[in-house]
């Protein structure tokens, strides 16, 4: 008995350092998860809804957007971090008479170019090329166009949690189906983010696209939530919030929501 209650405190401070320690493995992975360019290998899942599409406002899609991320090392001074985004599509009466559609959309493959070291302002940038790949099983579903661009990040991480930065990219048209329009897009994307410890962090973006062939942006306005938390011994995070179209074509979206489930692989110390 004397025993037990002489080792029960150190089992206690055993399982105290133990929170802590977890707490702060939670608190770097979410702040590289704020990071684009971060030297984390990923795969989100981000699901997303959006609502009153169409010429009569009564279109929806359902969108899974697939987003693996894979940061390599190219030398002493840089990384090289691949971002692709696949979507699966499922959309209703967006299209007048076409009904539903479901199949793949259009894949968009970005590379970053990194140096390891941030600036003397503390700020981290990369910058690179974009890739659209016509990967659409639907012609509904996709533009039918090839087209590349430049992208670039700049964010700066302060020790009081806060990540703020830009990500921008500009993607034009160069092959593909003659009758179909040209694409000649800007996307730029303000965001902010603030950690609350325990791998809980806020954040607020703006999703802007410049279409200047129909002189035209769309800009949802989004706010979420996510956790660093487990499954089992894989290391995820969850994610969910909701966006309102600022601005958007007359047959654009009103509003919609998101949830996203992020495998996490961090390296191994």
């Amino acid at each position: 008995m004397h025993a037990f209650f002489k080792s029960a405190p150190l089992l206690v401070l055993s399982g105290a350092f133990s929170s802590v320690a977890q707490a702060q493995d939670a608190d770097a992975l979410a702040k590289q998860l704020a990071n684009p360019i971060a030297s984390l290998v990923s795969v989100p899942m981000q699901f997303n809804y959006d609502d009153g599409i169409g010429a009569l406002d009564d279109g929806d899609r359902f969108s899974l957007n697939v987003q693996p991320v894979i940061p390599v090392s190219i030398s002493e001074d840089w990384n090289m971090i691949s971002r692709t985004i696949i979507p699966v599509i499922s959309q209703d009466d967006i299209f007048p008479g076409a009904g539903n559609q479901f199949g793949l959309g259009d894949t968009v493959r970005s590379l970053f170019f990194s140096p390891k070291a941030l600036t003397k302002g503390g700020w981290t940038w990369g910058v690179g090329p974009a890739l659209l790949i016509p990967t659409a099983t639907d012609e509904l579903l996709g533009g039918e166009k090839w087209g590349a661009g430049p992208t670039a990040v700049a964010l700066r991480q302060t020790k009081a949690g806060w990540t703020y930065g830009a990500l921008v990219n500009h993607l034009w048209s160069f092959a593909g189906e003659d009758e179909r329009s040209d694409i000649n897009a800007t996307y730029l994307q303000p965001f902010v983010a603030k950690s609350l410890g325990k791998g809980r962090t806020v954040s607020v973006a703006l999703e802007s696209t410049y279409d200047w062939e129909g002189k035209q942006w769309t800009v949802p306005f989004n706010i979420g939530y996510s956790k660093v938390s487990r499954i089992g011994k894989q290391l995820v995070s969850y994610a969910g919030g909701v966006r309102y179209y600022v601005d958007a074509p007359d047959n654009g979206p009103n509003w919609g929501v998101r949830f996203t489930l992020t495998l996490l692989y961090p390296k191994k110390p």
